[in-house]
């Protein structure tokens, strides 16, 4: 058995994962033990030279977003700067015409106390798993919050972005997109009354949006949604609208020169967002124009172009998040931030050895950060936390050598994903939770024969990692929730969410969804944890809640049974929940044809 470098033999229960003996499968189990004490020295800051020999620029995710895992010593001193197929197996193509792959997730075969999300594969009434979002609880858990690192030029004057005026712009609303109001009188191009079949006790379908947007042969991603007061916005391809929530009617649109390439989880208090967008239309062109936009009006901001600096400074696309009045966009080789409302830069590329790459934004401003090492498959990564004024570092988390960061599940209190390994065969998970001042507090142990299935989305970001955004986990101060995989071994789906003690990493109780139903945390809400439960094939979904201390979930919002099929059609929706309706809204959008294209269903609105 091989320990990380540094550790002492696990004692009991705590320790490393275990590797199992050669060429014997082990079973999957929940997450792994308590890591051991420090294994690294600590990092120099910022600004010294390296100290070792070789250029080993960041490691960047694979297709599927390998990345570190836990083991870690305390704190050092702060440097400078911080698809599852749909119910009859439909896939939707993404660019190139192949279906989209799975998200940052794991492999099937997972070491004894590894956690193991779903592979490409898994039943389930989606076309792949939801992202779920409770908007109205976001400032408290974080797990969607963010701050954008915009990548930026060199450290000369000449390679600075320069904020200019946005161009090639429509500011003034358009014709409403076909919206079916579900009352019978909408233009819902041949939908019957959404709500005619609906029973005593379920919610009401408030509207119906159908795509209005005419898309190249493969589709576009969906951007969003976000919700800022009456109006709930989304971007796809060359356009970003803002729809009323009450009755889906446009309220405005912006038609931009360009695609949309990245977006940040969040917007800032005031309801301003920074979205990237390509720097051309062919091929060739980069991500890298940041325009600033007021999602309450449609008006334009402040825009810019970053600019390259360096050979492995890649611009395909960028990490975004927002912390604050700032925003970043992390990537290779490069990360930037500036000031959601000015667009001034608040920091830039760093000098010295190491470079964030990607960032998780919200209460805090949190950085994976890539150290250069001789030897790119053993990277050095480390977890900082940001002042988001200035980018300097408040603490340094160092995982030993040869985990990376994966994802981050909350941003207060910290829960961050680790991985180790770039193969099926030998791939390591861990999750790690961290103090406010940056010292382990615990390391998620699960029970054996617990399989689960943080879903965090199928996007192609490859170069600039998004940190954020995963479905079927929250938290709260003491408490992290996370659902299990789908359990098809019955006559039906089902699953479970688990509660563990943030203090100790071990679970505190399960509860189990309905009878052949599944559910996912989507946040939390009034000290409940809210969750999205999903129907199935002839059942309406809906909002409920579970009390933190475990039990049955509570329905807040029932989704009428007769619109299931409409409600399982979205592909890789996002479920929203605020004001008291939930939004579904479609990740992706794509069809075979032009007719095909506009009859395809973009968003749903449910209330009472």
């Amino acid at each position: 058995m091989t320990q990380p470098p540094g550790q002492q033999p696990p004692q009991g229960g705590f320790g490393a994962p275990q590797e199992p003996p050669h060429g014997v499968p082990q079973p999957p189990q929940g997450p792994p033990q308590t890591p051991p004490p420090p294994a690294a020295p600590p990092q120099a800051p910022a600004g010294q030279p390296p100290t070792q020999p070789g250029y080993g620029y960041p490691q960047q995710p694979g297709p599927y977003g390998q990345q570190p895992g836990p083991y870690g010593q305390q704190p050092t001193q702060p440097g400078p700067y911080g698809q599852q197929p749909g119910p009859y197996n439909q896939q939707q193509p993404g660019p190139y015409g192949q279906p989209t792959q799975p998200g940052y997730g794991f492999p099937p075969q997972q070491y004894p106390g590894t956690p193991v999300p779903p592979g490409p594969g898994g039943a389930g009434p989606f076309k792949r798993k939801p992202v779920v979002i409770g908007a109205a609880v976001v400032a408290l858990l974080a797990i969607g919050g963010g701050v954008w690192f915009a990548t930026s030029g060199g450290d000369g004057d000449d390679d600075k972005p320069v904020a200019e005026k946005s161009e090639q712009v429509s500011k003034k609303p358009t014709a409403s997109p076909t919206v079916d109001k579900g009352d019978g009188n909408g233009t819902g191009r041949g939908e019957d009354d959404l709500n005619s079949g609906r029973k005593d006790g379920e919610a009401k379908v408030l509207w119906l949006q159908k795509n209005d947007v005419d898309l190249p042969r493969n589709g576009a991603d969906v951007y969003g949604p976000w919700i800022v007061g009456d109006t709930i916005v989304k971007g796809m391809y060359r356009t970003v609208s803002g729809y009323a929530v009450a009755d889906g009617k446009q309220q405005w649109t912006l038609k931009l020169p360009a695609d949309l390439c990245s977006a940040p989880e969040q917007t800032t208090a005031d309801g301003k967002i920074v979205l990237a967008v390509k720097n051309g239309t062919t091929d060739k062109a980069d991500c890298s124009v940041l325009q600033q936009i007021d999602l309450n009006t449609g008006e334009l901001g402040w825009k810019k172009e970053v600019k390259k600096s360096g050979l492995f400074d890649m611009m395909s696309d960028f990490s975004m998040a927002i912390s604050g009045d700032t925003v970043t966009a992390g990537r290779t080789g490069a990360a930037n931030a500036y000031r959601v409302s000015d667009g001034k830069e608040v920091f830039g590329k760093r000098s010295g050895n190491c470079q964030p790459f990607a960032f998780a934004g919200g209460p805090k401003l949190i950085a994976a950060v890539n150290c250069r090492t001789g030897d790119v498959n053993n990277p050095q990564q480390q977890i900082e936390e940001l002042d988001p004024n200035t980018g300097k570092a408040k603490w340094t988390y160092k995982p030993a050598r040869g985990w990376e960061v994966d994802k981050v599940y909350s941003v207060s209190p910290l829960i961050v994903s680790l991985t180790k390994g770039d193969s099926s065969e030998d791939k390591k998970w861990s999750i790690i939770a961290l103090r406010e001042n940056g010292t382990l507090r615990s390391q998620l142990v699960g029970d054996k024969g617990d399989k689960f299935a943080p879903d965090c989305g199928g996007g192609f970001t490859i170069f600039g990692k998004q940190l954020q955004g995963c479905a079927g986990v929250a938290a709260d101060a003491n408490t992290f929730y996370m659902a299990t995989q789908d359990d098809t071994s019955g006559s039906a789906r089902t699953n479970k969410v688990v509660a563990f003690n943030l203090n100790t990493g071990k679970p505190k109780w399960k509860a189990n969804a309905p009878a052949e139903q599944t559910m996912k945390p989507l946040g939390m809400e009034g000290g409940d944890v809210l969750l999205y439960i999903d129907g199935g094939y002839s059942k309406g979904g809906g909002i409920a809640t579970l009390a933190p201390t475990g039990g049955s979930p509570k329905m807040v919002l029932q989704h009428p049974d007769s619109t299931s099929e409409i409600e399982r059609s979205f592909y890789n929706p996002t479920i929203l929940y605020a004001g008291g309706r939930s939004f579904i809204a479609s990740g992706r959008v794509s069809a075979s044809n032009d007719k095909a294209e506009l009859e395809t269903k973009t968003m749903m609105a449910f209330g009472n």
